[in-house]
């Protein structure tokens, strides 16, 4: 574990860290005191997050240290020594990087610029995201780089590099969602830059990883039976909610009292937590009112008596706060699904198992989107619509039976006005006694 150190017999701060299985201490002529303890360990926080890239260049940090010589050049630092003499994307020359843009602010101040400008505009939890990005993984790599010095070419090198990373917990290289998630501050930032300070953008004609489509997996409605009745009683009412109502993770995690309405039969969607702190719903049009089956309403109920006395939230822990969902799903959902010899699906397809009864219901699409949050049914129709024969059995059978009771019964009436006999029908010659 990489550690913040003082020497006892000068004062001074090192830093301690492994390296490839190596033990290193590097020194600074830095007094320990607070501001210089936080300032070390924003360089060891910079120089962790290389590491867990594998970008990490002993001699880029630690020039005059006698460990540079122990260690090689990691490929990427090889690969931007290198880029000085790289063929540019137009099919000149390029300059040397030294010399391209060097009147354009450093990418860590420009960083910083456009965080803070565009931070106000995000939800706390995005927030927090795009500034680890930032801090662990661009600003240690192209930091000290004018915004006009990065080239498209050091964009795909380090695009490349990224997927051969291994996932944090994992035995996978990082996927190209969340690569694409890790470039897309850099892509704006850079964007940005080239705006003000009128440059081509290097990140023009990079496009966005292919992302795999992944299948929602609905559970049946025999399926949503059996967790219901198996699950620990305590977590009963919280399941039964999430199915019946199509609500988000945070979303019914974050319910409070004050927003369930009896007297209508609504749940009024105002809020939900994201990583343990209450925020704004997901868009405005989440911003909505579902309406309670009579299910959600006697759960609700029953819930009523057990939390409302003890906390706003309407589920939540003994001590009053929310649910902690990563602590539900590994504790109550996973071994409930393990134990009902069910698929393991994430806790988020009970949205997508409440959109799909709606539909198979025959539910108005408008009404579906609007409880669940969407602005409009194309969503609903793209992800949800291939489901409903499914679950229903029909495949086209109401239709069938439409053109059957129609179309059929006319033909009927046809076929025996044809057969009646002659003197039965009135002749234009005989007038009609009528």
């Amino acid at each position: 574990m990489a550690s913040v150190r003082a020497r006892k017999d000068t004062g001074f701060l090192f830093i301690d860290f492994y390296y490839r299985g190596k033990r290193c201490r590097e020194q600074t002529a830095l007094p320990d005191t607070p501001a210089n303890r936080k300032k070390v360990q924003k360089l060891l926080d910079r120089i962790d997050g290389e590491f867990s890239l594998g970008t990490f260049d002993y001699a880029r940090y630690f020039p005059s240290s006698r460990n540079v010589g122990r260690f090689d050049e990691t490929p990427m630092a090889s690969a931007v020594k290198a880029l000085g003499a790289a063929i540019s994307s137009d099919g000149m020359t390029s300059a040397p990087v030294t010399q391209r843009n060097v009147n354009t602010p450093l990418f860590k101040d420009f960083a910083e610029t456009w965080f803070n400008e565009k931070a106000i505009e995000w939800r706390r939890s995005h927030r927090t995201n795009v500034r680890a990005g930032l801090d662990k993984i661009l600003i240690p790599r192209f930091g000290e780089m004018a915004v006009g010095q990065i080239t498209k070419a050091e964009i795909l090198a380090f695009r490349a590099e990224l997927a051969k990373v291994q996932a944090r917990g994992k035995q996978t290289v990082l996927s190209n969602p969340r690569i694409n998630k890790l470039l897309n501050p850099f892509r704006m930032i850079l964007n940005e830059a080239a705006d003000r300070f009128d440059f081509r953008t290097p990140f023009q004609n990079i496009k966005q990883l292919r992302v795999k489509k992944v299948d929602v997996q609905p559970f049946g409605l025999d399926e949503v039976q059996k967790i219901i009745k198996t699950v620990r009683p305590d977590f009963r009412n919280y399941y039964t909610t999430r199915f019946f109502t199509g609500m988000r993770t945070g979303e019914v995690d974050g319910l409070k009292w004050k927003y369930v309405d009896f007297e209508r039969r609504l749940i009024l969607v105002r809020e939900t937590i994201v990583a343990g702190e209450e925020e704004y719903t997901k868009t405005d049009f989440s911003q909505r009112e579902i309406r309670m089956t009579q299910l959600v309403f006697d759960a609700l109920k029953e819930q009523e008596k057990a939390t409302r006395a003890s906390s706003e939230f309407v589920f939540c822990t003994r001590n009053g706060r929310p649910l902690d969902h990563k602590n539900v799903t590994n504790r109550v959902w996973y071994p409930l699904l393990r134990h009902l010899g069910l698929a393991k699906r994430r806790p988020y397809q009970t949205r997508h198992t409440a959109a799909t009864l709606w539909l198979a219901s025959g539910e108005s699409p408008q009404w579906i989107a609007a409880q669940l949050g969407h602005s409009n049914t194309e969503m609903l129709f793209r992800v949800y619509a291939r489901f409903v024969p499914n679950l229903t059995r029909k495949d086209g059978s109401a239709f069938e039976r439409l053109l059957t009771n129609v179309m059929g019964n006319g033909d009927r009436q046809l076929n025996n006005a044809n057969a009646q006999p002659a003197d039965a029908i009135p002749s234009d010659k005989e007038p009609s006694h009528d």
